[in-house]
């Protein structure tokens, strides 16, 4: 099936639904996903609109509900690019800044807030930080990243001293004003307020995009279709410490359907307002709406030549000169009548429209980002092509059905009687294979949507699929858990290995950078079977050994400034990957011990991880003799020489903060009072290392085992 029920969410109990207050829902790249509903609690009477929820998606029984202290509904919820804080609005005019505490997702705190007193919010964004990738499905057999996903020139909003974004938000309220709050480097707040024209009117719907120059555009309309869809230019800047808004007017349009004699009343409210993608403000769709029904528009920003009077025509034209060029709205697209818009939902996926890269994506049915979700009052979700408006998948959510396009349902669908349930507010997930809805019950509803709409699909081609979603969020660090939706057991295998090959092929700095990221693929991936269970704890454990590792070469530090360009960490390193001796005090000769002189709290506060290292290294050698067992954890880290040197480098480092503070050396239990246990589980370790490397040549892998027992 193309679309399918993946969960739901309720908490409603004992409430009464409130039909009059909007909802929203904002889902980060992270895969945190924030909302609100419409319910009182009967008990207290308490209004439920006010809180904000926020779930994982990868535990979305955990709900945790924010009291945000807003004193009206809320209107607007954002996420700011790196997924870890979110803006809220609200009907009176109040915006607040939400952070984690501690990095922990059940716990928020309000860092700042700003507000223009009694004028409700309809519109709100963070400012874009210049970072824009490029999706090229026509490169999608490349074996260079860079080639797939393309960096795209783009500006930051504004600039602090050295080019580094600032950071900040926007607002748009519906009095016609846009305000404007930058976070200073100190924590302090700049906000400036300016009407988006000198004739301030009454704004119902309103939609932010940024521009490659650093401009941003503002879409606002009042509501009705029979009036212009108006759009702005805002640039913004800092002058004499205070911020600065300056405005244009842009050239405005009329919805098609006003002006069809057929139609001209038929729709007569503007419900629905967006930019086809934040980057972009050069495409608008616009939803019409009646009680009845609705229509849907697709517009574009172009170039035109301007028509020059016939007087002029004849006139010789001097060398150089060009035609006047204006900006012109044209329409795109634009449906048949449909049943009534309850919510609209874009892609986040920044997949590149360019021909060549939109043939190759019909031709091998890869549609994320392609599609842009309907949903209606009778419960149903359809997808659309963003470009062309041509349906591309339908789903009845009343009856927990799909269907392909040109399909004919089977079984007429029944009315259910009382109120149809339909979605409130939609979301597509930051790589377009996932759907968040809110329904008007208060229900949290997860709708699975497939990468080829429905499409049958060779499993290579399916792989092909799966494995370019999930190097793209390698590359930008964003989440893969929707593409593990569409990831079945019998698939692991093959796209772990198809990921190690691609990972293998870049260059060593950009292998450096993903080092982490593709551990935590790789262990994610490996959760969706039982045979592969055992290595996601092994991955696991590896992201642990690094992060540990990371921690304790940081704390080394150069016994003199002006030294060369290698750290201590990477001096102990590279010795310890030349020297092979056995015996781990040999190995100490070759540093510089000065390096790791620590001061002994610091020591003693690392006991508990050391201890870990100790005790992990204990139990890979104890799984020597059980080698042969794949699914045993432990089993990849036997024959992973990146790994066992890491061990190898922070036994070293264990050692010699030893000599200065026996306690902070790990605790084991030997049967000789006279045993030195760190030596000898370094010269076993070592020999392991050692015999890794030889693995390669097809030498059999040899170990003394003392006569000692733990």
């Amino acid at each position: 099936m193309e679309i399918a029920y993946v969960c739901e969410w309720e908490k409603r109990p004992k409430s009464n639904h409130c039909p009059s207050i909007p909802l929203v829902c904002a889902w980060s790249c992270r895969n945190l996903i924030a909302f609100t509903t419409d319910l009182k609690n009967e008990e207290d009477d308490k209004d439920l609109s006010h809180m904000i929820h926020v779930i994982d998606t990868d535990h979305p029984w955990d709900v945790n509900s924010i009291n945000s202290g807003h004193t009206e509904v809320i209107s607007c919820l954002e996420w700011d690019q790196s997924g870890s804080r979110l803006l809220s609005a609200d009907g009176d005019g109040q915006i607040k800044c939400w952070g984690m505490t501690e990095h922990l997702v059940n716990s928020w705190e309000c860092t700042q807030s700003s507000s223009v007193d009694g004028d409700p919010i309809v519109a709100l964004s963070w400012l874009h930080n210049g970072v824009k990738l490029a999706l090229h499905v026509e490169k999608s057999g490349s074996t260079n990243f860079g080639e797939k996903f393309s960096r795209v020139k783009f500006s930051p909003s504004l600039t602090l001293f050295g080019g580094k974004p600032m950071e900040g938000w926007l607002a748009v309220t519906v009095s016609g004003l846009v305000t404007v709050s930058l976070l200073k480097p100190n924590g302090t707040l700049l906000t400036a307020s300016e009407s988006l024209c000198r004739l301030r009117g009454r704004v119902a719907l309103a939609d932010i995009a940024f521009t490659g120059g650093g401009n941003i555009v503002v879409a606002a309309t009042d509501g009705s279709s029979s009036s212009p869809v108006q759009f702005y230019k805002v640039c913004v800047s800092v002058v004499n410490e205070k911020c600065r808004i300056d405005t244009e007017l842009l050239p405005s349009l009329f919805m098609r359907c006003t002006t069809d004699p057929v139609r001209r009343d038929k729709y007569p409210a503007v419900t629905h307002l967006k930019f086809l993608t934040r980057e972009n403000s050069e495409q608008v769709l616009l939803c019409a709406s009646s009680q009845m029904g609705s229509i849907v528009e697709c517009w574009s920003l172009r170039k035109e030549g301007l028509p020059v009077n016939n007087i002029f025509q004849h006139r010789s034209p001097v060398v150089g000169e060009k035609q006047p060029m204006i900006l012109k709205w044209r329409i795109l697209s634009a449906t048949n009548d449909l049943d009534r818009v309850s919510a609209v939902a874009l892609p986040k996926l920044p997949i590149s429209i360019s021909n060549t890269d939109l043939k190759v994506a019909s031709d091998t049915k890869f549609f994320p980002g392609l599609g842009l979700a309907l949903a209606f009052h009778d419960g149903s979700i359809q997808i659309l092509h963003r470009l062309s408006l041509h349906t591309m998948g339908v789903f009845y959510g009343s009856s927990g059905s799909s269907q392909r396009v040109g399909e004919e349902p089977a079984i007429k669908r029944q009315r259910a009687g009382g109120p149809t349930l339909h979605f409130k507010a939609l979301q597509f997930s930051w790589t377009s294979l996932a759907l968040v809805g809110v329904d008007n019950h208060g229900k949290l509803h997860m709708i699975r949507v497939s990468p080829s709409m429905g499409q049958l699909l060779d499993m290579n081609t399916l792989l092909r699929h799966l494995l370019f979603l999930l190097e793209y969020c390698m590359v930008t660090g964003y989440d893969w858990w929707d593409v593990l939706l569409h990831a079945q057991p019998s698939m692991v295998h093959n796209l772990l290995e198809k990921l190690h090959e691609e990972y293998m092929r870049q260059n060593q700095a950009l292998q450096q950078v993903l080092s982490t990221r593709i551990v935590a693929v790789k262990a994610s991936l490996c959760k969706l079977s039982s045979a592969t269970a055992a290595r996601a704890c092994d991955f696991h454990a590896k992201l642990l050994l690094i992060a540990i590792s990371s921690t304790l070469k940081s704390l080394l530090r150069p016994h003199v400034l002006n030294t060369p360009d290698k750290s201590p960490g990477d001096r102990l390193s590279e010795i310890c990957a030349k020297n092979t001796d056995t015996d781990i005090d040999k190995v100490m000769i070759n540093l510089k011990t000065e390096e790791f002189v620590l001061d002994g709290p610091p020591l003693q506060s690392l006991q508990q991880l050391i201890q870990w290292v100790g005790d992990f290294v204990l139990y890979l050698l104890a799984n020597l003799p059980n080698q042969g067992s794949i699914v045993r954890p432990g089993f990849g880290f036997l024959r992973d020489g990146a790994s066992l040197g890491m061990l190898r480098e922070m036994l070293v480092m264990i050692r010699i903060w030893g000599l200065l503070k026996p306690g902070c050396l790990p605790i084991y239990t030997a049967t000789s009072d006279n045993q030195d246990s760190m030596f000898l589980l370094f010269r076993l370790l070592t020999k392991l290392w050692l015999c890794c490397d030889a693995h390669t040549h097809n030498t059999q892998l040899v170990l003394d085992r003392p006569g000692t027992q733990y």
